[in-house]
């Protein structure tokens, strides 16, 4: 495995190190937002859940628009480099919020900046590497991704146990921003397509059947996997001190930049389906855990470490099986509808999981995320057929 990693393109590692940089970024406020709204903002989970799903929905949108922009320009560079810069400069800004409202549009400010990178990079990457290397690329590019996240947090860590307030904090997010800003530079564009640009299209016409019962599968599993910021809120209801939850996001990101590449390297050869649905059901098993075995000590740590067992096992390999389904000339319209899929799905799930928590009780919130978990494995086996080589 590592003599075909290390053979992998320039590209393919490129575009891994400025995820790393980018996530070191975000993933040094991500798990700091839910605290800050909640005792500096005094807001609760309800309206955690209306940021979060408003943000990403509004942004949903434009993943599907850039995407289908790749297919009929050719280029995936610029909008990655526009897509990274929104985010670099909305994200350091969260430091002068007073109102929640404020931290609503420069959350939807940061989520269109992704909206408008995600899918024509994910396009730039399947572009550069065979179809018999995607796992283990993808794969790459979700460990250098997670391997930001361990970054961040370390630094969050290490600025609160210094004694920086916790607005000072979300400015030092500015660095690996213009860092991140700058690599994008270095880029190279995939060939332009030898197809006429593709008409506009805002519906699921020409896509083959597997792909869009893949996305509906991915709808469901989204409705149970709200925000992970409601996992913040969870640990410190159990006792974790302020200063500690991005220590133990970072632990999450370990696990998951450590097993990432093996995982989804897998998939090359047992199949894309067998590892999404083994991903499913540890989520399941965690929400589960959350909800009813979850304590302050080990018990909590481990249930965290398999939370990254199921990221390592699913973040890449779900991109490279939508690769492996979607036609060449239709790549990046493919992975738009992914991720206006995730996006659009964010909105119910973070206002019914935040109306759950609030207004019943925190163990039906998590038992329903489980739920949905299980429900989309179970679908993904009995109904998505793809080719023998991807199963």
């Amino acid at each position: 495995m590592w003599k075909a990693l290390f053979s992998l393109p320039r590209g393919v590692w490129l575009i891994g190190l400025i995820s790393l940089v980018n996530d070191s970024a975000s993933e040094m406020m991500y798990p700091l937002i839910p605290l800050y709204l909640s005792s500096v903002l005094m807001a609760g989970p309800k309206v955690l859940g209306l940021i979060e799903g408003v943000a990403e929905a509004l942004a949903s949108l434009l993943k599907l628009w850039a995407g289908v922009m790749v297919d009929r320009s050719g280029h995936s560079k610029p909008w990655i480099v526009a897509g990274y810069g929104v985010a670099g400069l909305a994200r350091p800004a969260i430091a002068f919020v007073t109102g929640w409202p404020t931290l609503l549009a420069l959350r939807v400010a940061d989520r269109i900046g992704k909206a408008v990178r995600a899918a024509p990079r994910d396009a730039l990457l399947a572009a550069s590497i065979a179809p018999t290397q995607r796992g283990l690329a993808f794969g790459l590019h979700r460990a250098m991704d997670n391997s930001g996240a361990v970054i961040g947090p370390l630094l969050a860590w290490a600025l609160l146990s210094a004694g920086v307030p916790l607005q000072q904090v979300f400015l030092w997010a500015l660095v690996p921003g213009v860092a991140c800003l700058l690599l994008t530079g270095a880029l190279r564009d995939a060939p332009p397509p030898a197809h006429p640009p593709l008409r506009f299209e805002w519906t699921l016409a020409g896509l083959p059947v597997p792909l869009r019962r893949y996305l509906v599968v991915v709808a469901l599993f989204t409705l149970g996997n709200s925000s992970n910021m409601f996992l913040f809120l969870r640990a410190q209801q159990l006792g974790v001190a302020q200063s500690q939850v991005p220590l133990l996001w970072a632990a999450v990101s370990a696990v998951a930049a450590l097993f990432s590449v093996p995982l989804a390297a897998l998939s090359d050869r047992v199949g894309r389906v067998r590892l999404l649905v083994a991903g499913y059901l540890a989520y399941a098993v965690f929400y589960v855990g959350m909800a009813q075995f979850a304590a302050p000590g080990w018990r909590l740590y481990a249930l965290f470490g398999l939370y990254g067992i199921f990221m390592a096992a699913t973040e890449g390999v779900e991109r490279a099986l939508l690769a492996d389904l979607a036609p060449p000339e239709k790549r990046g319209t493919a992975f738009g509808w992914l991720n206006l899929t995730m996006g659009a799905t964010l909105l119910p799930a973070s206002l019914l999981f935040g109306w759950l928590w609030e207004s019943i009780s925190v163990q039906l919130a998590f038992g329903f995320s489980a739920g949905c978990a299980v429900a989309a494995a179970l679908l993904l086996t009995a109904w998505v057929r793809p080719a023998s080589t991807m199963r």
